[in-house]
């Protein structure tokens, strides 16, 4: 079957999900992948439904719907919950659910224990960790328990303080080549894709071509297999400065705002809800009603 069909024969209605198969097909055939973050139901229904190959529910869900100024204090019960949610929206995208900060660090069976709950409860398709050649063993043990892998190497949201802030990477000869590496290394441990964040874009071209599994970039340049960008970057919801890579397609937050002040406003003047869009006793009881002294209503 073509990468392009996306129906199955005889269900019409019925859309065929993509799998890490379907991914690695479009790398092949050299079709972008588009990717995209989901953190809830409706959310997840609206990307699904709009074509998007891959939903990530990354754990910047800590800082654009949880509040928090970074990723780092997400809890696996959190990413979780939201990833059920997500689940439940899809019908057709490949789901991917991060793994937060700490549920694979202490111990490769933390990790592989981890992952499993992602892939049991939650119903994610694979589970997404950060860093190369120091995860090459716990990827190539989750490869071994069925477990598909998304790495994530470059600008690791989660070494956040180790980095000194969120800094592009690879800009010396040495963080190059380093990041060479841990790309093939990632590749030869069984990850199904790479995701490469906040590098230059000459380095990512350079990856992508080395690599036989996709590449997905986000800030790292157009030659990528396909690119992935926050939900709520792409409609002005995340109440900070944009990162240089992240495209605006529309003002939601502008939107939003607009709207509650007109429902302010139309409660304040007693102009909602209307006549029409009350509920009313039936006919003949307002007959009776209008009958009956209003102190006398209630005996």
């Amino acid at each position: 079957m073509s990468v392009t069909q996306l129906r199955r024969p005889g269900a019409a209605d019925t859309p065929v999900r993509i799998t890490a198969d379907t991914l690695l097909q479009k790398k092949q055939a050299r079709i972008p992948i588009v990717a995209l973050t989901a953190y809830d139901y409706p959310t997840a229904r609206l990307v699904d439904e709009a074509g998007i190959d891959l939903i990530l529910v990354g754990d910047s869900l800590a800082m654009v719907a949880l509040g928090y100024d970074n990723t780092l204090p997400v809890t696996m019960d959190e990413m979780l919950h939201h990833t059920r949610a997500v689940a439940r929206g899809l019908r057709r995208a490949f789901l991917v659910a991060d793994m937060p900060y700490g549920s694979y660090h202490l111990s490769e069976l933390e990790g592989l224990s981890s992952a499993l709950r992602f892939i049991k409860e939650a119903g994610a398709q694979a589970v997404k960790i950060e860093g190369g050649q120091t995860r090459a063993s716990l990827v190539r043990r989750m490869t071994d328990a069925e477990i598909s892998v998304v790495g994530h190497i470059g600008l690791t949201p989660q070494s956040v303080h180790r980095m000194g802030g969120y800094k592009v990477q690879g800009r010396t000869w040495e963080a190059y080549d380093r990041l060479c590496r841990d790309a093939e290394a990632l590749e030869q441990a069984g990850a199904i894709a790479v995701v490469l964040e906040g590098i230059p874009r000459e380095l990512a071209t350079d990856i992508t071509s080395q690599l036989t599994i996709p590449t997905i970039g986000i800030g790292a340049g157009p030659e990528c297999d396909g690119q992935i960008l926050v939900f709520h970057d792409l409609f002005n919801l995340t109440f900070a400065p944009h990162a240089k890579f992240a495209r605006q397609y529309g003002d939601a937050a502008a939107f939003f705002s607009d709207a509650l002040s007109r429902f302010r406003a139309d409660v304040s003047r007693r102009e909602f809800p209307s006549d029409a869009e009350s509920y009313h006793l039936p006919r003949e009881m307002r007959s009776d009603l209008e009958l009956i002294e209003p102190a006398a209503r209630h005996g």
